[in-house]
């Protein structure tokens, strides 16, 4: 193997270690491990299928055209369906764009693949913020109330979450010795859990919610 192949495969697994930081950072299913493999991997099966086509003879494509249904089989096992929600499509998205990049390495594309993974990071970072800040995405919550004072606090926490836009299920309430707890399950945005958190705390009702992925 040649400085130039080597380097190659150091710079696919730089480029997809880069976007598994970002979806690392974000507690996505496909990490650093994960995208490094894959795009070092991609690289690896790309750089084969040229070689072994200029020793051997053959189509050389047809190594790195198995890429593809693989990736795809991969990007499936992140896709999870839960409750009623499907999660993880944008991993997935992910997975296969990080393959792409891989193949362009091993292709001798560097320019391109350097340049489609600040793309990429670009999109998942800043979209990402501006479809939490503004609202525009939405996240599965699962959500515990509990109020010392029961009476009528099932009917206002109901009220509440329905103020804030917000259709729950999942809803389950029943009373303890640390008094009425509620409990439900919604896809909320950003927004939306700020504001149902903020008026359940007025009342003094302790407040919890946490992601469901």
């Amino acid at each position: 193997m040649t400085i130039a192949l080597m380097g190659r495969l150091a710079l696919a697994a730089v480029l997809g270690a880069a976007i598994g930081i970002e979806r690392e950072l974000r507690h996505k299913p496909a990490g650093i491990r994960t995208n490094l493999l894959i795009c070092f991997g991609s690289a690896l099966f790309t750089i084969i299928s040229y070689v072994m086509a200029s020793n051997v003879g053959g189509d050389h494509t047809r190594i790195a055209a198995q890429i593809i249904p693989g990736i795809g089989f991969i990007g499936a096992g992140v896709v999870l369906r839960e409750r009623g929600a499907v999660l993880g499509i944008t991993s997935a998205a992910t997975i296969f764009v990080v393959a792409s990049i891989g193949m362009a390495v091993g292709a001798g594309m560097t320019l391109a693949a350097v340049f489609a993974t600040c793309l990429v990071l670009a999109t998942l970072v800043f979209i990402g913020y501006a479809e939490d800040h503004f609202g525009i995405h939405t996240h599965l919550m699962a959500f515990h109330l509990t109020a010392k004072d029961g009476k009528d606090f099932v009917n206002r926490a109901h009220e509440f979450v329905l103020e804030a836009g917000i259709e729950p299920h999942s809803w389950k309430a029943h009373t303890t010795e640390e008094g009425t707890n509620v409990e439900f399950e919604a896809d909320v945005t950003i927004p939306q859990e700020r504001r149902v958190l903020e008026n359940f705390s007025k009342t003094g009702a302790r407040c919890e919610a946490h992601p469901l992925h």
